[in-house]
């Protein structure tokens, strides 16, 4: 994680002091968290991806794109994460129910594509 953390910062175009007054530390503190000395909290994880609009999952485990491209995904993820675990799971059942109600009304709306030669069965 430490090295993709020095990528956003890099990809970013900021200095370890500039990267620091965005999290609140000096950037002595924050040199010993890039350089593996200091660990890097889920706190500051939380602040680097709400103010740099960073992927969470790249910056932990490596996985998708270094950015969130989308400003309503960015708002989506942060107002996830203000929800109890419960809540979370309620939003994601309902979410998977409003994309099956989507494709329901996409299929219904173009028919032709159950079918590529348009026969009706």
């Amino acid at each position: 994680m430490l090295q993709r953390l020095k990528q956003v910062r890099k990809a970013l175009g900021y200095t370890q002091t500039e990267f620091a007054k965005y999290l609140g530390i000096t950037q002595t503190s924050y040199s010993m968290i890039e350089n593996g000395i200091r660990p890097l909290s889920d706190k500051y994880v939380r602040i680097i991806c709400i103010t740099f609009n960073v992927s969470e999952q790249y910056l932990v485990s490596g996985q998708g794109e270094m950015f969130i491209s989308s400003p309503h995904k960015k708002e989506l993820l942060d107002l996830f994460s203000q929800l109890l675990p419960d809540t979370q799971d309620y939003l994601l059942v309902m979410a998977k129910e409003l994309l099956q109600m989507q494709q329901r009304i996409l299929n219904f709306k173009n028919p032709q594509e159950d079918d590529p030669d348009g026969n009706d069965s």
